[in-house]
């Protein structure tokens, strides 16, 4: 039987008295002599910084790409999928389903993230994270209670010309859909992942999002159930760990992992991703664990007509197979070790690099050797896994 509205799901959709229910509010008496002066704001002129609405100078500015990229047209229009998602008379599990084959299709993606607060009274938010791209979503395997949703970047660029450059490639995250079930591995630590085993109960009309990194090697695994209207579709996933992503790995170094929500809304024209993330440092020898600051992320995917991402599906043609080798060393590395870990590099290349590389000789390639692929694929990931569950430091995922 299914279950109705998950807690964390009815809690973020605005329950907020059943997130306070506890807590302790204080008058501004109760506060201890120790706590820092008052800060005295102004509102400043021009746009406000979601969140930060006194932030000022460079507080309000975004970084990430900034790359102009060709003309594109939204599709507008309700999408075929969506359709099939409305249909009467379906089972809560095939509706499920649909909803997230509805999430497949050509995209121009953003990402977006912001601090919302910081959790040390003299902290200083940093500056908002933005960038775009052209993006397909595909179905590599639909096996009734799975489904496999491959992300490939489709990037065109502006020319100092003006004209549009050929496309660029790239392959992105992968996300795999699991129905009730009951083996998690979840994030635990710098790049290490742990088997955790879920009650029936527990898992009784939910379903688990994995998502991979472009490597295909795992990123984090959370559950949750989605609850469905007549303008949308929402799946909310429970509390979870995860790596810190690229946006920040390449520039920050005062916390280690995300901790934080998921949710994902499907809707006529295209879906959302929303995270509501705390940024955690784990406990060293010169301090405790602490959270560090709270952000806010909204990763949105609007279905599109043009440009074409046909290249996507070309790509995908030539290299699917040894992706497929990879998929399946990393099946049987789930199976038969209850924790893991990952080397962040090894002969100083990174663990994506190292696939790519190899991935690149097969497009342009006249044939592909079977053989050849999956003792390469095989070798490459065991280099790097780590058996006795410690890890180092790092992230393949962009965003």
């Amino acid at each position: 039987m299914k279950k109705t509205v998950h807690p964390l799901f009815a809690m973020l959709l605005g329950a907020s008295a059943v997130f306070y229910t506890g807590c302790q509010h204080r008058s501004m008496a109760s506060v201890p002599e120790s706590a820092p002066a008052p800060v005295v704001g102004k509102i400043t002129d021009g746009p406000q910084l979601f969140g930060w609405p006194f932030a000022e100078g460079e507080q309000r500015q975004s970084r990430g790409g900034t790359t102009a990229g060709a003309p594109v047209e939204l599709d507008l229009t309700a999408s075929a999928a969506w359709q099939a998602l409305q249909e009467a008379g379906l089972s809560d599990f095939e509706r499920d389903r649909r909803a997230i084959l509805a999430m497949a299709g050509d995209h121009r993606v953003s990402f977006q993230f912001v601090e919302v607060a910081g959790m040390d009274p003299a902290y200083t938010p940093k500056k908002p994270y933005f960038s775009w791209s052209t993006e397909r979503v595909a179905v590599i395997e639909d096996s009734s209670d799975f489904i496999s949703l491959q992300h490939t970047l489709v990037m065109f660029f502006e020319l100092s010309d003006g004209t549009i450059s050929d496309p660029m490639l790239v392959k992105h995250w992968r996300q795999d859909w699991k129905y009730e079930d009951t083996q998690i591995h979840a994030y635990t630590a710098k790049l290490a992942w742990t088997e955790q085993t879920l009650s029936a109960s527990e898992v009784d009309g939910v379903w688990s999002q994995t998502v991979y990194q472009v490597d295909d090697s795992p990123r984090y695994e959370v559950f949750g159930e989605w609850v469905h209207g007549a303008q949308l579709s929402t799946w909310q996933s429970n509390l979870g760990k995860r790596p810190l992503p690229r946006r920040e790995f390449s520039v920050r170094d005062d916390y280690d992992l995300l901790e934080g929500w998921n949710t994902v809304t499907v809707y006529p024209t295209g879906w959302l991703h929303e995270q509501s993330n705390f940024k955690l440092a784990l406990d060293r020898a010169d301090r405790p664990a602490r959270y560090v600051a709270k952000e806010t992320g909204i990763n949105r995917y609007d279905r599109i007509t043009s440009p074409s991402l046909e290249e996507a599906a070309v790509y995908w043609e030539r290299t699917s197979a040894y992706w497929a080798e990879v998929r399946d060393v990393w099946s049987e590395i789930y199976a038969s070790h209850g924790q893991f870990g990952l080397r962040s590099k090894v002969d100083d290349q990174k663990l994506y690099e190292a696939h790519f590389g190899y991935a690149g000789t097969i497009k342009d390639a006249a044939s592909y050797d079977a053989v050849a692929g999956r003792r390469h694929a095989r070798e490459t990931i065991e280099k790097f896994l780590i058996l006795d569950g410690s890890a180092g430091s790092g992230s393949y995922l962009s965003h």
